[in-house]
């Protein structure tokens, strides 16, 4: 649901709160008091507050295959990655709550209990609501937080786009497609076989 269309949560002990009225008011501290009692997804960025859209099966079964085989990969190492609702700081002012989250170090002191102060890698199942949160708005913010690692996970085009850092700007490693491996330049040796992805139920 987009931020403009968006004028009411509701919550099942029937408090109502009005966003629409707010918006562009908000401190982080009150986003933050609110994401902390509400099962809903919200985002924020400077002042406006943005509930994002209900994960659907596919969206779970894309994040958990991916989550299950990064943890192959960077459990043994001493990494950690989580799945969503957790919420990333990419600024002061600006909170996202990525699908997917990896730190290669589990130690690395931006892993904070309430939010993490950034990541190695995320990960992001592109939203049919707004594609472009997903595609633009985020590969702008995650470039932002200086976040090394993007994957893009598209599941109407069955593509995984991974998104390397250079020079503070995303460059893409590769757009990876059914019968291809795709690859990490962060995570050496990772392969991740597009059609299982795809395929996972």
């Amino acid at each position: 649901m987009a931020t403009t269309d968006l004028h009411l949560i509701r919550e099942q002990d029937g408090l109502s709160l009005q966003l629409a009225p707010l918006q562009g008011l908000w401190t982080e501290q009150q986003y933050l008091a609110l994401t902390d009692h509400t099962r809903h997804l919200i985002e924020f960025s400077d002042g406006v507050l943005e509930v994002l859209p209900m994960p659907t099966d596919q969206h779970q079964v894309l994040v958990l295959f991916l989550y299950e085989l990064l943890r192959a990969y960077v459990h043994p190492l001493g990494g950690k990655v989580l799945v969503a609702p957790l919420r990333l700081q990419v600024r002061e002012g600006k909170q996202r709550e990525p699908d997917l989250l990896l730190l290669c170090n589990a130690h690395d002191p931006r892993r904070q209990n309430r939010f993490w102060l950034g990541a190695d890698l995320v990960a992001e199942v592109v939203s049919p609501d707004c594609p472009e949160r997903d595609t633009v708005a985020k590969v702008a913010d995650y470039a932002e937080a200086g976040i090394p690692e993007y994957w893009i996970v598209d599941p109407i085009a069955e593509t995984l786009t991974v998104l390397t850092l250079q020079n503070g700007a995303y460059t893409t490693h590769g757009s990876f497609r059914r019968s291809q491996l795709a690859t990490s330049r962060l995570l050496g040796g990772l392969m991740v076989p597009v059609d299982a992805l795809f395929d996972a139920h």
